[in-house]
């Protein structure tokens, strides 16, 4: 497992997240599947910078995880996924804000399974959607 640090969010980070959010792949797992100028990501940030914190690694972003409306956002880069970042930004996630929980979507299987890692359970779902708690 890598060992990342889990730091608040701030304008330096603001490309990196609108960049690693616009990533196809990443984008997949997403339930807005849109493109993200710069200008939406100021205004979006703007408003929600507080939400989101950044994994560094050695001193490099390399995920993040937020939430809005308590639902979980989270996303780690390509090269640094299966490495443990995902389920240690969660752990850490949750110590700050215990009461986001995640939505997933059904055909997100890589995701399902690492919220479950975490400890999450399933406890409801709808047509697209599948919802977890603790």
């Amino acid at each position: 497992m890598i060992e990342g640090k889990l730091v608040s969010n701030n304008v330096d980070y603001w490309e990196f997240v609108r960049k690693l959010r616009n990533d196809p792949e990443i984008q997949r797992g997403f339930v807005e599947q849109v493109y993200i100028t710069e200008q939406q990501q100021r205004k979006y940030m703007e408003k929600y910078n507080d939400n989101y914190y950044i994994c560094l690694v050695d001193g490099l972003p390399v995920g993040y995880v937020g939430e809005i409306d308590n639902d979980i956002r989270i996303a780690v880069r390509r090269d640094y996924q299966r490495l443990g970042i995902g389920e240690r930004m969660i752990r850490e996630f949750m110590v700050l804000k215990p009461n986001s929980r995640p939505k997933i979507l059904k055909d997100n299987t890589v995701s399902q399974r690492l919220f479950e890692r975490c400890g999450f359970k399933r406890s409801n779902e709808d047509e697209l959607f599948y919802y977890y708690d603790i």
